[in-house]
């Protein structure tokens, strides 16, 4: 029978250790030989991630019961005071740099969105992560509740995040969006909460294309109209231009107005967008694909640990909140690589069970063989 590792230390040698050791002196320079190295904590954090964990006791019980695996996960030991410390002291910069180059390998594994451009397509939104008012004075949103905010770019190849940040819950999502910055040609897809339309003008000056839905109370008279094919559901096509005084300012640029109504629920959008050439079915489409984002929301709240945290820094938020990103990139190589066809919804539950258990990665995700082929009463027929 084939000897394996566990599978935990499978899911980390998918991290090239070469390029973890060149952040970490790149970022922390000389340290203390008994001060907490980053792979130790970076193994603490990604075995809260993974397993379930959700304080620093149950982290440091979960790997003092598995002190004869260290060797294989190459850590050193971990207590939650110097664990805590590490989360509070070291910069989360590390860990965003992780993530940016653990998406870089991500990309060359990637399937293709469906659309038949080749254009680069992102989902941009945000969401809100409670905390603590007491814990967290710093995070408070309004009178009744604290919370970070969690910014996400997510790259339709392979459904994977590409840009991620981490604010004070009261930061506007157009704060962060215009920090992000994108390649030439891509689109951009986004809700009413992005409505800037001065951003989109410089969007479109940096030749960028961009979908998304206008808002109720915009002043505006149509240039040109388009033929509507009713059939696809396509209500209105038009050509229009911004008429406020703030518009007027700006020198916004025409933009395209688009119709539709949804056959499947009868709701009514309007989408405007900088691409002319495209068909108006296709960009309702596009803008469909942007409930990509919050699936993505609601995967991570519900597999990872961003909802309760194990410090209550700055620091210790945006540590346990990268760390859970690159977690989710290691899975997403993992699927790309293995071809492995399950979603990461069922791949992560499995890696639950099974971290801990020495088996090959791979053969995890394949279905169990048929009992009756391989049945040893066959040999007698």
């Amino acid at each position: 029978m084939a000897h394996h590792n566990t599978v935990f230390s499978q899911i980390l040698k998918l991290t090239p250790r070469h390029e973890f050791s060149g952040l970490a002196k790149k970022h922390d320079g000389r340290r203390h030989s008994d001060a907490m190295s980053r792979w130790t904590q970076f193994v603490a954090m990604a075995t809260a991630q993974l397993s379930g964990r959700s304080s620093l006791r149950d982290i440091e019980s979960t790997l003092a019961s598995q002190k004869h695996l260290q060797y294989h996960l190459g850590s050193g030991m971990v207590k939650r005071s110097t664990l805590s410390q590490a989360n509070q002291m070291l910069s989360p910069s590390f860990f965003e740099e992780m993530f940016s180059r653990l998406y870089t390998r991500c990309q060359s594994r990637s399937p293709r969105h469906g659309f038949r451009f080749k254009q680069k397509l992102f989902s941009l939104d945000a969401s809100l992560l409670d905390v603590s008012m007491k814990v967290f004075p710093k995070a408070e949103y309004n009178r009744m509740k604290a919370a970070y905010k969690l910014h996400i770019g997510l790259d339709h190849d392979g459904l994977i995040p590409a840009f991620a940040a981490v604010t004070p819950g009261k930061t506007g999502d157009q704060t962060q969006a215009k920090l992000m910055r994108f390649p030439t040609g891509s689109v951009l897809v986004f809700d009413k909460g992005y409505a800037d339309y001065a951003w989109h003008n410089k969007l479109t000056s940096k030749g960028i294309f961009w979908v998304t839905r206008i808002r109720g109370n915009a002043k505006y008279h149509v240039l040109e109209r388009g033929t509507a094919n009713r059939s696809q559901g396509i209500t209105s096509d038009q050509v229009i231009e911004y008429t406020s005084i703030r518009s007027c300012k700006n020198n916004l640029r025409p933009v395209r107005r688009i119709g539709y109504r949804d056959v499947e629920t009868g709701k009514h959008y309007v989408f405007i967008t900088n691409h002319f050439d495209w068909s108006a079915k296709t960009i309702a489409r596009i803008y469909k694909q942007r409930w990509q984002v919050e699936l993505f929301f609601k995967w991570i709240k519900q597999n990872l640990k961003i909802k309760a945290f194990v410090g209550n820094t700055d620091n210790a938020v945006i540590t346990q909140v990268f760390v859970a990103l690159s977690v989710y990139l290691i899975l997403a190589f993992l699927k790309f690589q293995g071809r492995i066809t399950q979603g990461l919804q069922q791949m992560g539950p499995l890696i639950h069970l099974n971290l801990f258990a020495r088996r090959d990665l791979i053969e995890l995700f394949k279905p169990p063989p048929d009992p009756f082929l391989t049945s040893p009463q066959l040999a007698l027929l």
